[in-house]
């Protein structure tokens, strides 16, 4: 019988409050299941709404009453770099645990994981480079005024299960460096990432209560939301989620940053070759097995090329391996989990329901009997206003769509609910620049997927509020004060 490796996480049998380890009030647990064996991996508490109150209590009490939020920007910077540190020396344990969670081909953990060192060490870069006090003129007869940007106060951060590591370190890092205490919520697919967190801050010594991680599911994780002590949940997740999510925090005016989803579209100009584009796209969709909101999944293309860009892309994809994400042969692992791949084969039927030509793939690969595999697949002539190019899949489907011009391409890259990512492929930067001013998008990109965390990253429309990322990512964690004196202090 088919065995999995021992886990490399110490205590997943308890929760992380308060900076202690300590027994879940909840009698039920949540098994992890290998995405390619379709064995359990190994088990969790699944908190329950007791458990997720003492971890606000555990939150609040630290941001009120601890040293965390007192400390100055420059010593929880140290922290930062420090937890940077311990993030680099146990890349090899989310070697061990990522691929077998969500599907990510083990060679590409590496690549990710260096980004997610490197923003915790740019937001501790921030502590001395971005202004959090800031001299300005009163306009109403004093003679002194500052703005202040102080923490927003206590945070829960409810994380997604694609990619955990790196979605955690952009909503821990600025509120960390802001004075913010966390509350973080892995998603039950994927809580490694969160238990290794807990065991860093142990390691560390991080205050009591600065971070708090939980594993639940969504009625539980509703108690968060709703919690009148905590001031800001910064949600990634899908569009159905943050809007419930938003709606709750609405009615008590509670701050949010929601990073929802995407439909993103990637517009072909006719300069540009079909089969280096085709090569690009059909590359960047096979990461992660395509489990990424900004992944540019509507390929808009002139009429008449719309059948050569359907076979580049058919060519792509029938070149990949599919397997076992440790086998340094393949090139796209499996989903996440059943119910995904369950998703991803209802959209295809839909697709094809719906009139669509399905190019390649559309089924599970016949030498894979066991695993959440899906073939890569494309369709082409797509219409406009199809399920296929409206809703967000979240597997590797692309959709080929053709357009009369340039005019008519941007109308169709702009005619769904989102508005996350876009790219132009062009050899002309200045066209890029012109056509970007009319996508309604958050990131637009040349010659593929540029979604950018450094710079700030999310998206109009239904695909979310807020930044994460760059300066603007420290800045959701801050609220303004305004300070007005009769004279300047000594």
């Amino acid at each position: 019988m088919r065995t999995l490796p021992k886990v490399p996480l110490s205590f997943t049998e308890s929760l992380y409050i308060g900076g202690q380890w300590v027994q879940p009030h909840s009698t039920t647990s949540i098994d992890v299941v290998d995405s390619s064996s379709e064995l359990v991996y190994y088990s969790v508490p699944n908190a329950d709404v007791e458990d997720i109150g003492r971890a606000i209590t555990a939150a609040r009490t630290a941001f009120d009453d601890g040293p965390w939020p007192r400390l100055t920007h420059a010593e929880r910077a140290r922290v930062l770099l420090d937890i940077a540190d311990a993030v680099e020396a146990r890349i090899d344990d989310v070697v061990e645990i990522w691929p077998r969670e969500t599907g990510i081909l083990a060679s590409s953990v590496d690549v990710v994981m260096r980004e997610v060192i490197d923003a915790y060490r740019y937001y501790a870069g921030l502590a001395t480079s971005f202004t959090f006090e800031e001299e300005v003129t009163p306009t109403n007869g004093a003679d002194f005024g500052m703005i202040v940007k102080e923490p927003v106060g206590v945070v829960g951060a409810i994380i997604p299960w694609n990619s955990p590591m790196a979605l955690m370190a952009y909503k821990i890092a600025p509120a960390l460096l802001a004075g913010c205490t966390v509350i973080l919520k892995s998603s039950p697919e994927a809580p490694g990432a969160g238990y290794l967190m807990a065991e860093i801050a142990e390691q560390l010594g991080l205050p009591a209560g600065v971070l708090n991680v939980v594993t639940a599911d969504r009625a539980a994780s509703e108690a968060l939301v709703t919690d009148p002590r905590v001031d800001k949940i910064a949600f990634t997740g899908s569009t159905e989620a943050g809007k419930r999510i938003g709606g709750i925090l609405g009615s008590r005016i509670a701050r949010s940053s929601l990073e929802l989803g995407g439909k993103s579209p990637a517009i072909v100009l006719d300069d540009f070759d079909i089969a280096e584009a085709a090569h690009t796209i059909a590359s960047a969709e096979c990461f992660l097995s395509g489990q990424i909101c900004a992944s540019l999944t509507r390929v808009i293309v002139s009429e008449s090329r719309h059948d050569e860009m359907v076979d580049a892309l058919a060519a792509e994809f029938s070149r990949v391996s599919i397997g076992d994400p440790y086998d340094p042969d393949v090139a796209v692992g499996p989903v996440a989990t059943e119910r995904q791949r369950a998703r991803i084969e209802n959209y295809i039927e839909i697709g094809q329901q719906e009139g669509a030509t399905l190019a390649y793939g559309g089924g599970r690969p016949p030498h894979l009997d066991r695993g959440f595999f899906v073939e890569p697949t494309v369709f082409g002539n797509v219409g406009v206003t199809s399920r296929l190019a409206q809703e967000e899949i979240f597997g590797p489907v692309l959709a080929v769509l053709s357009a009369r011009d340039v005019d008519d391409a941007v109308r169709i890259a702009n005619a769904t609910e989102f508005g996350l990512n876009a790219s132009v492929f062009t050899h002309e930067s200045r066209r890029v620049l012109e056509i970007a001013r009319s996508l309604h998008s958050g990131t637009v990109g040349q010659n593929g997927n540029r979604a950018d965390f450094g710079i700030g990253f999310g998206g109009f429309k239904r695909s979310g509020i807020g930044r994460e990322g760059g300066v603007a990512g420290l800045q959701a964690y801050l609220e303004n004060k305004t300070v007005v004196l009769d004279a300047r202090p000594e």
